[in-house]
């Protein structure tokens, strides 16, 4: 028994997992929100819920750590989402995962409901990460690119990411377009390793 190959382990399970979780939730919530109507509601909600995961680690810590009790979530979330002025349907889904233990899968719940909505719409969502934030005509024209591109409209979801140096690092759907100077220096070192 000791020594005995295992095989190979699949270390991505546990994000498929929280991947598929968050999916069937975020479904759930897109069709009570197209069918009653409610979707730019359902985008507003997102934009709160990122907000809040980019700038709370109170909010972070809520939904990821496991030393809360199911009923310490459920009132937490229920007062964040009333203080934030969530939508009931989103309200409900998060006092409904909180019950289920199911917070952790929030990021991911954001990520898929924005998928969904901008595939009904017809849309791309295009993650942009930059060394300094972007300026309205900056993600206007980087968008108006884009489009030409993939021959869809683009919606920028737009981040900071001060290590970059300066560029940007522009993520589609499986592509992605890595123009950051930490990149082309990277570039350059492994070149310069190569060489010496």
């Amino acid at each position: 028994m000791w020594g005995q190959d295992i095989g190979r382990v699949d270390v991505s399970e546990p994000v498929s997992i929280s991947t598929g979780i968050a999916l069937r939730y975020a479904t759930a919530v897109f069709d009570l929100a197209k069918e009653g109507k409610k979707i730019k509601a359902i985008e507003s909600d997102l934009a709160a819920l990122s907000g809040a995961m980019a700038d709370s680690g109170d909010f972070n810590a809520l939904i990821h750590s496991p030393i809360y009790t199911r009923d310490e979530q459920g009132v937490a979330i229920t007062a964040i989402a009333k203080k934030m002025k969530l939508s009931p349907i989103m309200a409900n889904t998060l006092a409904l995962m909180a019950t289920k233990r199911r917070l952790f899968v929030v990021p991911q719940l954001v990520a898929s409901l924005r998928a969904l909505i901008a595939d009904d719409k017809g849309e791309v969502t295009a993650d942009v990460a930059s060394a300094k934030a972007l300026t309205k005509g900056q993600a206007d024209a980087l968008a108006k690119t884009l489009k030409a591109q993939m021959g869809k409209d683009v919606t920028i979801n737009a981040t900071v990411d001060e290590s970059l140096i300066g560029g940007l690092v522009v993520k589609v759907g499986s592509k992605m377009i890595d123009t950051s100077i930490r990149s082309k220096l990277n570039s350059l070192q492994n070149a310069m390793k190569e060489v010496g």
